[in-house]
């Protein structure tokens, strides 16, 4: 199986949004991040590839199995660890008990693993999940996540909250999880630097409509922000251009390709003058600029 996910012409209808027309395939044994701002439909889009939102339109299939057609086919389901940006478990429930509750729902359900994991991450298993701070409370999350055998982690939010220190031990817990080449992440998260840390493609939605879905490196490399003038601006080659910032001081333009642009007239011209700068573009500048250009259109 090449893909975990194939999403193809997605559509979900509400009264004042849409997710129109939405296709992407998620790679098996990759991690792919989901950004846009908040609104743009990730929720939404995550909700229905989990059979969790009826859609209007479209086929969605996970691990081969078709989400809409195959409900009378649950078993496929233990393959899927789901973590949302709320840990869902009744709050007067200690931890402890968690594991006895999830033998009762997954066949896959493994006790040595989930024991493993409480101990890494240092949770108090005689606590009631009311008296864990947030980060335990994802962490306990995520550890329940990867004690039925999924195959696929599906996450809104979950890193959403924390502080640097757990969300980068929470990192580091996905990147183990992808090593074998058998195991697929889908994370969706508004704090951009994580998913520049772990993912291997980047996925932007906005207003319900799929902007991009690219490899992270190739648009890390080739990516960049010019800095210059406006008249500067407008020798730029307008197929590169992605989005535009300006002011009264600067313009900065976000381009989709650095070697195009070495090869333009502006660059010949802004080299013998000095007088512009080209920097790496990040995730969070990609998010900015091509969200501000749509709005702008």
């Amino acid at each position: 199986m090449e893909n975990a996910i194939t999403v193809r012409n997605l559509t979900k209808q509400y009264k004042d949004f849409t997710l129109k027309d939405v296709s992407f395939q998620i790679p098996v044994g990759a991690i792919v991040g989901l950004i846009g701002e908040n609104g743009a439909g990730k929720s939404t889009a995550i909700r229905s590839i989990l059979g969790l939102t009826p859609i209007d339109q479209g086929e969605i299939e996970v691990l081969g199995y078709n989400v809409r057609t195959g409900e009378k086919e649950t078993a496929w389901r233990e393959q899927i660890g789901v973590v949302f940006d709320e840990c869902n478990f009744p709050h007067s429930l200690k931890v402890k008990y968690i594991q006895k509750i999830m033998r009762e729902i997954y066949t896959t359900w493994d006790d040595v693993k989930f024991t493993e994991y409480l101990n890494r991450f240092a949770l108090p298993v005689d606590k009631k999940i009311k008296d864990l701070s947030k980060g335990m409370k994802m962490k306990l999350s995520i550890a329940v996540a990867l004690s039925h055998d999924s195959r696929v982690l599906i996450l809104d939010e979950a890193t959403s909250g924390l502080d640097p220190v757990v969300r980068n031990e929470i990192l580091d817990i996905f990147r183990e999880y992808i090593e074998d080449g058998e195991h697929t992440v889908f994370i969706s998260s508004h704090i951009t630097s994580d998913i520049e840390k772990i993912a291997d493609y980047i996925m932007l939605l906005h207003n319900g409509k799929l902007l991009l879905y690219e490899n992270k490196d190739e648009l890390l490399y080739q990516y960049g922000i010019v800095k210059c003038t406006r008249k500067q601006a407008e020798q730029i080659p307008k197929d590169i251009i992605i989005g535009t910032d300006s002011n009264a001081f600067e313009t900065s333009v976000l381009v989709k390709s650095r070697e195009r642009l070495k090869e333009s007239g502006f660059w010949r011209e802004g080299e013998q003058e000095k007088n512009f700068a080209l920097d790496r573009a990040n995730i969070e500048d990609l998010l900015l600029y091509i969200v501000k250009s749509e709005i702008k259109n």
